[in-house]
């Protein structure tokens, strides 16, 4: 998924999780524990390093049915992911 919110502007979201020390499976475990949480609708930035937790953080999220609403490289090469709570989650 390329960069899907406007890179020119600051994003915002309901919460902020730094997982940038933490490897896999930690990483979505961490994302996770965060999400369940949350209220429904709220928003998550994820903050990340390393490709395995960059492919697997939002395709977890998105398997366990939250929505991906962004995704953008930082030139620090850390990764964010905004992500959106969802009504029902699959466990």
């Amino acid at each position: 998924m390329g960069d899907n919110f406007a890179l020119q502007q600051e994003i915002s979201a309901d919460s902020l999780l730094d997982i940038t020390a933490e490897t896999c499976p930690m990483t979505f475990v961490r994302t996770r524990l965060m999400l369940d949480r949350m209220a429904v609708g709220q928003t998550l930035l994820v903050r990340l390093r390393g490709e395995e937790p960059r492919t697997n953080v939002p395709r977890t999220a998105l398997e366990q049915g939250h929505a991906l609403l962004g995704q953008r490289d930082e030139p620090d090469g850390t990764t964010l992911v905004l992500l959106r709570k969802a009504a029902a989650q699959a466990r």
